[in-house]
């Protein structure tokens, strides 16, 4: 039996991608020299097109899988950085990510990870 018109099946329906990460996790990025705090998640792709397409076509992440915000640091500065779930690990380190904004988010850094200020949680 046909469907009304607008109705979508369940079969038509996005995959629904699973976060592997959570606000407050540290992470690493698998390819480059940094790290950082989680402080958002999207569930797929939502920056810019021009973001996007700056990256080479060849290390180019899928748009269907989750990216996160981080507050991130490297040897050399911080920065807030939008990476793909497939470019992050855990990091390992339980060393705290030296990051100014980390404390208008943040509470405490405890067993590698940071715990969200109460007024920042749902």
């Amino acid at each position: 039996m046909p469907l009304p018109y607008g109705t979508r099946s369940v079969s038509d329906a996005p995959t629904i991608a699973h976060a592997q990460f959570s606000i407050g996790d540290v992470v690493r990025h698998r390819l480059l020299e940094f790290r950082g705090v989680v402080f958002d998640v999207d569930p797929v792709f939502a920056n810019s097109e021009e973001w996007y397409d700056a990256i080479p076509a060849d290390v180019r992440p899928r748009r269907d899988q989750p990216f996160y915000h981080l507050l991130a640091e490297n040897a050399d500065s911080t920065y807030v950085a939008y990476v793909s779930q497939q470019n992050l690990e855990h990091d390992e380190s339980e060393e705290p990510i030296e990051h100014p904004a980390i404390s208008g988010l943040f509470d405490e850094f405890h067993d590698g990870r940071y715990a969200l200020k109460r007024e920042h949680r749902h």
